[in-house]
């Protein structure tokens, strides 16, 4: 295949795209209304959150680590969770992950992934121990894995279930959006997830009384936000306490403004994802040098990501790269790391992936005539 042509962009892995004109008029709105912070349209994207995923609860924080951080700490406090307690996770995914289980004094312990890269049922299985309080599982790229399974080990064990739902905004299972049998379910609205702002995300408790004690954890453990305090008709609405040591976590006006323009596309974005990825699935499964990620039935994924393993990925990559495409890495081994280091060796096969994989460029602004460039240049690499 002839080199790009250097009057064309290069191939990057992920270009979020922005509406721009609605964006700006929905950001219009806070600026004319004075209320840029929490509030006003924060409460607008919960409640269009709620009627897109038919989750019971919504509440829209200003990243997903903080409301990987904030499902740990409420489950800690409410069921009695003791420092040196577990959490099954995994070792294939972003540190944001394990890291909110460090944060309150808890230990992650690694189970091993499946051929979805979600974590595998028997390795978790396997994992549970006297010290185990829950599960958290990342659906990979959009992928749901064996999701269900995992979701009865929960019930079977008396264990939480947090979903890391970071890729996961519009994945379906068995024409539900994911979140269903899960006790808190948290999603990514970062500036290259499928659902774009700047930085921002949601954070889904199951329960009622968790969802408004969340609430306030992220403003400082204040019991009445300003917002609530601005529209409230009480004489006294001045007055509020302070019931914890919380976070800043909440989400703004001028984020939630381009999630719910983001909102109004993000099927028809990832279906376009969905078409991409086919195309470069029919152009690689054939090849023996290749592995490609597969899809379990019943998922209709985010499409996040197209994963790809393959030998010599370093090299493949410093290829892709002189072709003027350039693929990511999702993820390295978290046992790598030195904060980790006690893990090593406990998940083969999520360090043979980490070690092999490649995610291709994959976003809405790619072409069909993009992905069969990216697809054959890979091709012609793998197989010289």
């Amino acid at each position: 295949m002839a080199r790009r042509s250097k009057l064309l962009d290069p191939i990057n892995l992920f270009v979020p795209k922005f509406r721009v004109e609605e964006c700006l008029a929905e950001i219009r709105e806070c600026l004319e209304a004075g209320w840029t912070g929490l509030g006003f349209k924060t409460v607008q994207m919960e409640q269009k959150w709620i009627a897109y995923t038919d989750l019971p609860h919504a509440h829209f924080i200003n990243s997903a680590t903080s409301g990987l951080h904030l499902a740990v700490r409420l489950l800690k406090d409410v069921d009695g969770w003791t420092e040196g307690d577990e959490i099954i996770s995994t070792a294939l995914t972003f540190v944001s992950t394990n890291h909110a289980i460090k944060y309150e004094g808890l230990n992650p312990v690694f189970a091993d992934v499946d051929e979805y890269l979600c974590l595998d049922p028997e390795a978790v299985r396997l994992a549970i121990t006297p010290r185990t309080r829950a599960i958290m599982f990342v659906g990979m790229g959009g992928n749901t894995g064996q999701l269900s399974e995992i979701i009865k080990i929960c019930q079977e064990h008396d264990l939480r279930l947090i979903l890391d739902a970071a890729h996961m905004a519009g994945t379906r299972l068995d024409g539900q959006h994911v979140g269903q049998g899960a006790d808190v379910t948290v999603f990514s609205f970062q500036a290259v997830k499928n659902l774009p702002t700047a930085d921002a995300g949601m954070i889904c408790f199951e329960s009622a009384t968790l969802d408004e004690e969340v609430r306030k954890w992220t403003w400082l453990g204040i019991n009445k936000d300003t917002y609530t305090r601005t529209v409230s008709e009480n004489r006294y609405r001045w007055h509020y306490d302070v019931e914890n040591v919380g976070y800043k976590y909440h989400g703004n006006s001028v984020m939630a403004a381009l999630a719910l323009v983001g909102l109004r596309y993000l099927d028809e974005d990832n279906a376009q994802r969905r078409n991409i990825a086919s195309r470069y699935r029919s152009m690689l499964s054939k090849s023996a040098n290749l592995s490609l990620v597969s899809i379990p039935e019943g998922c209709v994924s985010s499409q996040h990501l197209f994963q790809i393993m393959t030998d010599n990925r370093d090299e493949v990559m410093d290829q892709l790269n002189q072709r003027d495409i350039f693929p990511g890495v999702h993820y390295k081994d978290n046992a790598s790391y030195r904060m980790y280091a006690d893990l090593q060796g406990s998940c083969p096969r999520a360090h043979r992936a980490s070690e092999r994989l490649i995610s291709l460029p994959l976003h809405v602004s790619m072409t069909e005539q993009d992905a069969s460039y990216v697809a054959q240049s890979l091709l012609e690499i793998v197989e010289a």
